[in-house]
């Protein structure tokens, strides 16, 4: 087996002494390929911005540049967004928050009622399925199906979903868990849905910076001023960077009158705001960090298709694609045999805490998500756990 080394790889003793919940939820015996974090250090901008904070003891209340520290969020935002993605955005519609799912949270609440349908893709990240569900909307599933060409939406799917009372689709792309990375024609079906039946697209971007190969990320709002009018596109560094626990994001609203009606129910000061560590190392990301990046997305590259052609190799009764984007692979083990959940297969006979499908998908509990952005030592190790565990099973 290949053994890929990089000067950001942590080992497993390292990763253990941290108090995070990715090595912390299960036993020393087990490892984790669940929770959407990297095991890698953080680029070096960001470190050195987070010890310039604590040899200062700058912890009051930011002056950046001779603003507050939104402001220097919102220019790197911008920066990004323009460099990136060549999207010119308007600074006034930016809105700096610190946690995304509450973001989502309070656009589904603002925009929408009790009992209106929120169209969600579907298997899809477990806090969409709850920010619908718990606030009394209605999921409508826009089901993925498996393509040779990764995992797809059947063409006119999406406009036989919307009824009267819909309001919302809730996009994410890149797609979690199936790493999808949506072409500009489904971008712009679901954006022509959008206009001709009047609804709103709450579009998830958080893992735009993590693309392979000849994929392209094109955010939604670029596609049109008629599509931009009507989405709000939520996003951070903290996946494509690695620094979930700092707590910072933005909500952009692609038109004034969308601003307007999100504020009319939601106050900017119910939301809160991202505190200084999360501004102030999101800024050192988004502005500093981008050879880190192209260096872990190598790592991520080799990993992703080591994960695959692995699985096909040595265990092929686990369906599977080649993530377009993300570090999240979406396994299909329904052709294993098993007696109960994927997940708790993988857990009990391999000690692998992979994040369980059904949590996804109602209808997926033979499923799991894997987290492959680790060392090459480590992702070795698990996928060797996989093996033993089926070729085990199978021995019956």
């Amino acid at each position: 087996m290949t053994m890929l080394s990089s000067g950001f790889e942590l080992s497993v003793d390292v990763l253990r002494q941290r108090q995070n919940v990715k090595w912390g939820k299960y036993g020393a015996d087990v490892l984790p390929a669940w929770v959407a974090e990297m095991d890698f250090a953080v680029a070096h901008p960001i470190q050195r911005t987070m010890e310039r904070m604590v040899a200062d003891h700058d912890y009051g209340y930011p002056n950046r540049g001779g603003n507050h520290g939104d402001g220097t969020l919102v220019e790197a935002f911008s920066n990004r967004m323009k460099s990136r993605f060549g999207w010119e955005v308007d600074p006034s519609l930016i809105l700096p928050l610190s946690d995304l799912v509450q973001g989502t949270f309070s656009t589904i609440l603002a925009l929408s009622d009790p009992g209106d349908g929120v169209i969600l893709q579907l298997p899809a990240y477990p806090p969409f399925h709850e920010a619908i569900n718990s606030t009394g909307r209605r999921l409508l599933a826009h089901r993925l199906h498996p393509t040779e060409d990764g995992w797809r939406h059947e063409p006119g799917s999406l406009a036989k979903l919307v009824d009267a009372t819909t309001k919302i689709i809730l996009l994410c792309n890149p797609q979690n868990p199936t790493g999808r990375v949506f072409e500009q024609a489904e971008l712009e079906e679901i954006g022509r849905v959008a206009i001709e039946r009047d609804l709103v697209i709450l579009s998830d971007e958080i893992h735009a910076d993590l693309i392979y190969g000849g994929a392209k990320h094109i955010p939604i709002a670029t596609l049109s001023p008629e599509i931009a009018a009507r989405t709000i596109t939520i996003t951070s560094a903290t996946k494509g960077f690695n620094i979930p626990g700092l707590r910072c994001g933005v909500l952009y609203f692609g038109s004034a009158e969308l601003k307007a009606r999100f504020h009319a129910r939601f106050p900017a000061r119910v939301l809160g705001s991202p505190g200084i560590t999360g501004i102030d190392t999101t800024v050192a990301a988004w502005n500093h960090g981008q050879d880190w990046l192209e260096a872990v997305l190598e790592q991520l590259d080799a990993n992703r298709h080591r994960m695959v052609n692995f699985i096909n190799a040595e265990l092929p009764a686990i369906r599977t694609s080649l993530p377009e984007a993300t570090y999240l692979g979406w396994l299909d083990c329904s052709r294993l045999g098993l007696s109960g959940t994927a997940h708790d297969f993988f857990l009990e006979h391999a000690k692998i805490g992979f994040s369980a499908g059904e949590a996804f998908d109602p209808n997926g509990h033979q499923f799991v998500r894997f987290n492959f952005a680790t060392s090459g030592r480590i992702l070795d190790q698990i996928l060797g756990r996989m093996a033993d565990a089926v070729r085990s099973n199978a021995r019956g």
